[in-house]
């Protein structure tokens, strides 16, 4: 689509040198279909948070833009306009993500322009400080990997004994440049021709996809909803009036189950498509049905969705002391989500060797620690406070109350007379709702986590790192619509009961630009996640006893 162009208005064409100048000035810049946008008065108020768009500058986001955002919130972007570009744009790194840009001064940017000029990508393309592991070779280089021999697609147990001779920081550098490698054989080239023709099916794809209307919501599909759901309800207050408090919170667990799904499809706008009629679907279910924050998940959600899977970025999979599905975790990396060290100490490497047998019954508690990070975020008001969508605290605030009123005394305390039926209803309804954190990690946890660099398309990078579960028709009911996550995250914005239709479209693409297309049953699909927990377990345990040979090593030279 060519960028538009307001009446009488001068367009300022700008070079990469200028717009990597903006960017070393603390300036936040995307692109956006050929526009430059300067987007940071939009930051605080951007209803799926500031960090979302922050992992987008110096990048073209047209595709993020064009899958996330409705046609009104794209045309309201152009208050933000600044210019536009010529040419095909190569991603530089965001700084949120470590990339490094220089001040642009005019009277020495001749000769580095003229440098610039051939845009194939290279290190000082991507603007980042070299890094040992990432940057070892050129980020366009296919390595095809053929020999079981190479050291570095050796299992753990085979690199450990060579780990041991060294340190743990050199086995797990040998471990990630395993991951990239392998990955760089898997998937189409990084070139910019290669990727360029990815993006241009994708494109194509989208298109063929809005001509069948497949955008367009089933109604009738939310009516059958609706009857499930007021079945699971009154059959929840029918068992509770009976005093059965344990089979009363197994159907209320099941609700909880079955709404979260109608709030997901809420949270991307692919009920109504309208921002203010999705939101409040999303508020009253979530907040007063289920005590969840809507503004949390978005949060957290539309980061996950822009760097699914980065160990660094993505909140998604950042859950130490617990759980750590990629061995990077192991080095007490820097959440830019949390902006905090997550620490790999004493607690987790007690817990993550074990994470395998520990990874069902951590996941059965896990409502409860939602509940937390639902009133930490509205609590700290760490959504926007002015915008449109400033009101959605408050009225979250007035979910939560309304819910814990229901629950907490009316139910809880008013309605069950004993403490052990309290115990009861409490427990089970909250541990029935175990499958629903299963499937929300089940497309994840066994995908790559290895970082591409940042001419790697969004198409791309969306079907490396995440997993489609296959599942007879008659049970989409249970999964919700997340057994296509792989679909979802290339359009989250379609309705959920249109994503089967649209697996056979999105097989079809996969197959024209080679990129393979993850699908395993439940039970595979299952067996590939506790496999990936037990092998960076197994890392987790051959890192400390290299970190247990150096120090007695230390000890003896030292005469201990």
């Amino acid at each position: 689509m060519p960028p538009m162009k307001a009446p009488g208005r001068t367009e300022a064409v700008l070079s990469r040198r200028q717009i990597e100048g903006l960017i070393a000035d603390g300036r936040s810049i995307i692109i956006v279909e050929q526009r430059v946008l300067k987007v940071d008065p939009w930051l605080k108020y951007h209803p799926g948070g500031a960090k979302a768009i922050m992992h987008m500058v110096g990048r073209d986001a047209t595709d993020e833009v064009n899958g996330f955002h409705s046609p009104e919130a794209k045309k309201r972007m152009e208050r933000y306009r600044i210019g536009r570009i010529e040419g095909r744009w190569v991603n530089f790194v965001p700084p949120i993500q470590g990339g490094k840009f220089r001040p642009y001064v005019k009277g020495l940017v001749a000769v580095e322009e003229d440098e610039d000029a051939d845009q194939t990508p290279t290190t000082s393309d991507i603007s980042r400080t070299p890094s040992p592991i990432f940057d070892a070779e050129e980020p366009n280089t296919r390595r095809r990997i053929t020999s079981n021999n190479d050291p570095l697609v050796s299992s753990a147990s085979s690199v450990s004994s060579a780990a041991e001779q060294e340190d743990g920081v050199s086995y797990l550098d040998a471990r990630t440049k395993e991951q990239i490698y392998l990955d760089l054989a898997k998937y189409p080239s990084l070139d910019l021709d290669t990727q360029d023709e990815v993006v241009r099916k994708y494109r194509l794809l989208d298109q063929r996809i809005r001509a069948e209307r497949l955008y367009d919501c089933n109604y009738y599909a939310y009516a059958i909803e609706a009857c499930r759901y007021t079945f699971l309800a009154c059959m929840m207050l029918l068992f509770l009036h009976w005093g059965w408090y344990g089979t009363s919170g197994l159907f209320l667990g099941c609700l909880w189950h079955q709404l979260v799904f109608t709030v997901h499809d809420a949270g991307h706008m692919g009920i109504t498509h309208n921002f203010t009629v999705d939101t409040v679907v999303g508020i009253i279910i979530a907040d007063f049905i289920g005590g969840l924050s809507v503004g949390w998940w978005k949060h957290n959600h539309n980061v996950h969705h822009i760097v699914t899977n980065s160990p660094e970025h993505d909140p998604d999979i950042e859950h130490l002391p617990f759980f750590a599905i990629s061995h990077r975790f192991l080095e007490s990396l820097t959440s830019s989500f949390y902006e905090r060290v997550m620490a790999f100490d004493k607690f987790a490497k007690a817990i993550i060797p074990y994470q395998a047998y520990l990874y069902y019954p951590i996941l059965t508690f896990g409502r409860f620690n939602l509940y937390f990070l639902s009133w930490e975020f509205l609590i700290k008001g760490t959504g926007p406070r002015k915008g449109p969508a400033a009101w959605h605290r408050w009225l979250e605030i007035a979910g939560q109350v309304f819910f814990w009123y229901w629950f907490g005394y009316v139910i809880m305390y008013k309605a069950i007379p004993n403490a052990s039926g309290r115990l009861a209803f409490l427990m089970v309804s909250h541990m029935v709702t175990m499958p629903l954190h299963a499937q929300i990690t089940l497309s994840h946890f066994s995908m790559s986590t290895a970082e591409l660099g940042p001419h790697e398309s969004f198409p791309q990078k969306m079907l490396r790192t995440t997993m489609d579960v296959d599942c007879p028709q008659w049970l989409d009911f249970f999964h919700g619509g997340l057994q296509f996550q792989a679909i979802h995250h290339l359009f989250p914005r379609m309705p959920r009961h249109n994503l089967r239709r649209t697996q056979k479209l999105v097989q079809e693409f996969c197959s024209e630009v080679g990129i393979p297309y993850a699908l395993y049953g439940f039970v595979d699909g299952s067996k590939q996640v506790i496999g990936r927990l037990e092998e960076v377990g197994r890392q987790a345990t051959i890192l400390a006893k290299c970190q247990r040979t150096i120090a007695e090593r230390g000890d003896l030279l030292n005469g201990h």
